[in-house]
């Protein structure tokens, strides 16, 4: 079995709505991780203190063959397509343990994929 790794960057009012829509493509969960980052585009300030928007860095470790329709969901439900929504990036993941008692779910949900 192969896994991948999604990070997505979001604001987190919709954090809970791209999550459920990942979860309803195939995601079996999701770790969400409060961030706050910068782009381009200067943050607003307030008598000089910088009011960075917060975000959250949602994972999503997933078998190899839900990427692609996990990772177009999650650009779809948080409109990444406008500007300062949001981004979202796969990395390959070599090594897995803990999912021992998830293994059998996954062989059958790679099956019913490939059969």
């Amino acid at each position: 079995m192969r896994f991948k790794i999604i990070f997505a960057s979001v604001k987190t009012d919709i954090t809970d709505k791209i999550v459920d829509a990942a979860k309803d493509a195939g995601a079996t969960g999701a770790t969400i991780i409060p961030a706050r980052g910068t782009g381009i585009r200067e943050a607003k300030t307030f008598f000089g203190l910088s009011l960075e928007a917060q975000t959250d860095i949602i994972m999503f470790l997933l078998e190899e063959h839900l990427i692609e329709k996990i990772l177009k969901t999650i650009g779809r439900v948080g409109e990444f397509d406008k500007p300062g929504t949001g981004i979202a990036f796969v990395l390959p993941v070599d090594q897995v343990i803990g999912l021992e008692s998830q293994i059998e779910t996954f062989k059958k949900e790679a099956g019913d994929h490939r059969g």
